[in-house]
């Protein structure tokens, strides 16, 4: 990107975004959005959301894997990527729903399947039992953050103390293009990706306005009463999780499969953090069977 430019620009920074044909841009009252749509029109819809600091790109090689039988909706998250607020934006989990909901009523047609990673799962679970009127069949978490990370720098007081300070973002921003914090955030995953996908990581990092993003969402997160949300699930959920996951502890994921009664618990030895950017393949066959068979109760790995 230009090197003091604040938002990404499509036209110049979204040239090589992967599956580029399959974005629109919709506008909603808070949001004017950066979604990718493909898939047979009529098909169920699978709604995909990313975790904080990520953006669509984060699903690319699971959405040739799934279009073929579902209607896959991957958006930027508010603030994140080529999604820009059109006032001033809640980041709050409360807000990701409110706009996500916004959205959702935009399509038209309620997703069938809300599938999240890290925090994006957070935001499937309180997005699914927001949609009370039209209930999603199933959500799926892949190493979801359902748990408050106490002395983590994902979600801390650090963050908060970032966000606070203006200059924040843009400093952050230039050093990523200056020295190789982006490759050194990606080695701290734990997950081997692509060169393709680590570029855009290293895009999105250089961007002030979309790590003010993520330093906004990070700054207003609160799962203190998350268990609740957890409980009222009107369905068993599927959480996925690799064991060497060194950002969000597996934890994490036994503890919601605990928490929404007769749910799924799927774990795997290897993928750190971004487990569905590096093992697409696997993530999209786990999907295939949760999804033909909605009724399985307990752990099917241990």
């Amino acid at each position: 990107m230009t090197v003091g430019r604040d938002w990404l620009d499509w036209e110049t920074d979204g040239r090589q975004w992967p599956h580029r044909e399959a974005s629109h841009f919709l506008q909603t009252s808070s949001f004017n959005w950066h979604v990718q749509i493909a898939g047979p029109e009529n098909a169920p819809i699978i709604l995909l959301l990313h975790g904080t600091g990520a953006a669509s790109h984060s699903w690319r090689h699971l959405l040739p894997l799934l279009s073929g039988r579902f209607r896959i909706v991957a958006p930027d998250l508010p603030c994140h990527g080529f999604t820009r607020p059109r006032g001033p934006a809640d980041l709050s989990l409360t807000g990701m729903v409110r706009a996500l909901s916004e959205l959702v009523a935009k399509l038209d047609r309620c997703p069938a399947v809300i599938v999240g990673h890290s925090a994006g799962a957070a935001i499937a679970v309180a997005l699914a039992a927001d949609q009370a009127s039209s209930v999603p069949r199933h959500v799926i978490g892949i190493n979801g953050a359902f748990l408050p990370i106490r002395g983590n720098a994902l979600f801390s007081s650090l963050a908060k103390a970032l966000f606070a300070n203006p200059f924040s973002a843009s400093m952050f921003s230039l050093m990523a293009r200056a020295t190789p914090l982006g490759g050194n955030l990606l080695t701290a995953t734990g997950s081997s990706i692509d060169e393709d996908g680590k570029a855009i990581y290293r895009m999105l990092l250089a961007s002030p306005a979309h790590v003010r993003g993520a330093l906004g969402m990070m700054a207003a997160w609160d799962l203190s009463r998350f268990d609740q949300m957890l409980r009222r699930l009107p369905f068993p959920m599927t959480v996925i999780a690799a064991r060497d996951d060194p950002m969000v502890p597996i934890e994490n994921s036994r503890h919601a499969a605990q928490q929404a009664s007769g749910s799924r618990l799927i774990l795997t030895e290897r993928g750190g953090h971004l487990l569905h950017e590096c093992r697409a393949d696997e993530i999209a066959q786990w999907l295939g069977e949760v999804l033909g068979d909605q009724n399985s109760n307990g752990a099917d790995a241990a």
